[in-house]
């Protein structure tokens, strides 16, 4: 069956645009209610980012699962990997997550978390999306749902945080900018390296409710960099909004991407015999990362975008560790789920046991010129892909390069964007390669 409304990652759209409505969502959250809610009363926890529209999304969600008999936990403001956490540790039947991640605040979502903290089986998904089709009817007023609001939630992940380290381990000493990107990081991300000992200076912590992802986080990195420089830090860490993402800075102002960040770990765990089979990357991982992990006898294999599908992977294989170049990074010796916070501290563990030298950690690691055109389109993507124009422009490309490179074309499964990715070996080649085959899908679409 095809999923009507949910996409790699829940529910996602401009708020006040059909589905991301208050309406909408209310009947959502009876859905969700009455797919968990088989056996008695149940319980589910919610928890959002810092954008505006949580407050009313939030709301929507809490009459929804009341009037289907569930009650409700609220966690406020939480990464949503501490919504994963949390929901394990009250033994809740499902989290919900209100964010919109890396996009802007005029977006917003809800995603869900199984009592595992792991992402929904698609079967789950098509059965709340199959009430949705129905009458909504209210509990009796008898069994209606009950809410409450835990007050300690982000001291609870915080101690979480700190405690996938050794309990000897120690980040005294090190200096750390930690870029919360304005979102749900803002409040438990700089206590969590502060406790451990480092010195934190924090950017991108201010969140009005506007400002998520704006001009700082993980997908807009400049402003880590530069202060990185300014102050001589030795790292900078920084987050996407809802905190499952994560990209670094070395003191040089480098930045470090999830390739690099996975292949860093990946060779950590290798060296105490922790890995535990292979790496689970992504189509878009670049191909230095394949390389130079074969190179260290250490299997690779690329799942489909999207981090549900990287997880299935690592389950499947019983493999511990994969991820995205975007910075999402599941690292499952410690945690459900992507966890930009656990990530940070377990690369900044490797960086300890090297002495700081992060640059060895990456020898090894030759990264092939990639470059990524997004093309906004209303259009039906799948339609485009296919489009003899464009399959022709591909095939073109694919000419040219006499097998020294590779094409992917993939719609978003987040925004209405298709996304165009070559890669080469010389960057002006790819960069001009990939404008070509934009130009022509931008010229299809209209």
């Amino acid at each position: 069956m095809t999923r009507k409304y949910f996409g790699t990652d829940g529910i996602r759209g401009r708020v006040g645009e059909h589905p991301i409505t208050p309406d909408f969502v209310l009947k959502l959250g009876w859905a969700a209610g009455k797919v968990f809610a088989r056996q008695g009363k149940k319980r589910i926890l919610i928890g959002k980012d810092t954008r505006l529209s949580g407050y009313m999304f939030e709301s929507a969600l809490e009459a929804g699962l009341s009037a289907a008999g569930v009650d409700v936990y609220l966690l406020g403001p939480m990464p949503t990997p501490g919504i994963a956490y949390l929901t394990q540790t009250f033994h809740a039947d499902a989290g919900i997550v209100i964010s919109a991640s890396h996009n802007p605040f005029e977006d917003n979502g809800i995603k869900f978390f199984s009592r595992n903290g792991e992402k929904l089986p698609d079967e789950v998904e098509l059965e709340i999306e199959s009430w949705l089709d129905k009458p909504l009817e209210i509990a009796s007023p008898a069994a209606l749902g009950k809410a409450r609001r835990i007050n300690d939630a982000a001291g609870r992940y915080i101690e979480f945080c700190k405690n996938t380290l050794p309990f000897s381990a120690s980040l005294q000493g090190l200096h750390l900018v930690v870029d919360c990107a304005h979102g749900a990081t803002y409040h438990i991300a700089p206590e969590v390296f502060s406790e451990l000992g480092a010195t934190v200076d924090v950017i991108g912590a201010e969140p009005d409710g506007l400002n998520i992802n704006k001009g700082y986080g993980s997908t807009k990195p400049l402003a880590l960099q530069a202060r990185v420089l300014e102050i001589g830090a030795d790292l900078g860490i920084g987050f996407d909004g809802d905190g499952d993402r994560l990209v670094m800075v070395t003191r040089t102002g480098r930045l470090l991407d999830g390739d690099d960040l996975l292949y860093i770990l990946a060779c950590n765990l290798q060296a105490k015999g922790q890995l535990q089979g292979g790496v689970v990357g992504t189509l878009m991982s670049n191909l230095g990362l394949e390389l130079a992990l074969k190179e260290r006898d250490i299997p690779f294999v690329r799942a489909k975008v999207g981090d549900r599908y990287v997880m299935a992977e690592l389950q499947q294989r019983n493999w511990l560790l994969g991820g995205e170049n975007s910075g999402h990074l599941v690292c499952r010796h410690v945690q459900s789920t992507g966890d930009g916070i656990v990530a940070a501290l377990q690369v900044l563990q490797a960086v300890i046991e090297a002495d700081g030298q992060v640059e060895v950690l990456l020898q090894g690691m030759k990264k092939m010129p990639q470059s990524l055109v997004n093309v906004r389109t209303a259009a039906n993507k799948d339609a485009l892909l296919r489009h003899p124009q464009v399959t022709a422009k591909v095939a073109e490309v694919e000419a040219r390069m006499a097998g020294r490179g590779r094409i992917l074309l993939r719609p978003s499964g987040t925004e209405p964007l298709l996304r165009v990715m070559v890669e080469g070996e010389v960057e002006a080649e790819v960069q001009c390669q990939a404008e070509e085959i934009a130009a022509v899908i931008a010229a299809v679409a209209g």
